[in-house]
C-alpha cells in the first residue's frame, strides 16, 4: 500500500506547525509561583551588610524564578557598594540593612559584565527598597528597581 504524497501547501503547513511546536517548546516561561528562600548564611561573604541595626533600612533583592536552563543555574554575583556579598539562585532573596541615601546594587554573573544601579534607599514608605535580578531574552542579567 502506497501513501499518498502531500502538496507542496500541505507540506508548507506541515513544515509550518513543527516550526511553532519546536519555537514553543523553546520559549523561556516563569516558573510556578512559590515563595522566594533565603541565601544560607554559609553562602553570605560580607554578613555586615545582612545583619538589622539602628538606623538601617531594609533592602530585599530577589532573583526571580525561571524554568530556562539556559539561566537556572548560574550564579548571581551580588555586590554592595563594590564589595561582593553573596550569590543567589534561581528564586532566592536576601535582605541588606543599609543606611539612607544612595548606594550602588550590582549583578554579575561569570559570563557577563557587572550590572550596576544607583539605589537611593530610603524610610520613606512612599518608596520601595525592593529590586530584581532576572535574565533577558539574550540570557543577559538584569538588575531593576521594582515596586511593593
Amino acid at each position: 500500500m502506497q501513501l499518498p504524497v502531500p502538496s507542496i501547501r500541505q507540506r508548507g503547513t506541515i513544515a509550518l506547525a513543527a516550526a511553532t511546536v519546536c519555537v514553543a517548546a523553546c520559549a523561556a516561561t516563569p516558573a510556578e509561583p512559590v515563595p522566594f528562600k533565603a541565601v544560607s548564611a554559609d553562602r553570605i561573604v560580607k554578613p555586615g551588610y545582612t545583619e538589622p541595626a539602628s538606623g538601617k533600612v531594609a533592602v530585599d533583592i530577589r532573583r526571580e524564578r525561571t524554568d530556562d536552563v539556559i539561566v537556572r543555574f548560574r550564579d548571581a554575583l551580588v555586590y554592595v557598594d563594590g564589595e561582593r556579598v553573596t550569590d543567589l539562585m534561581n528564586g532566592e532573596r536576601i535582605v541588606f540593612y543599609l543606611t539612607p541615601g544612595i548606594h550602588r546594587l550590582a549583578v554579575s554573573t561569570q559570563f557577563d559584565p557587572v550590572r550596576e544601579l544607583q539605589f537611593i534607599v530610603t524610610a520613606d514608605p512612599r518608596y520601595t527598597n525592593r529590586a530584581s535580578v532576572r535574565f533577558d531574552a539574550d540570557h543577559r542579567i538584569v538588575l531593576t528597581r521594582v515596586a511593593q
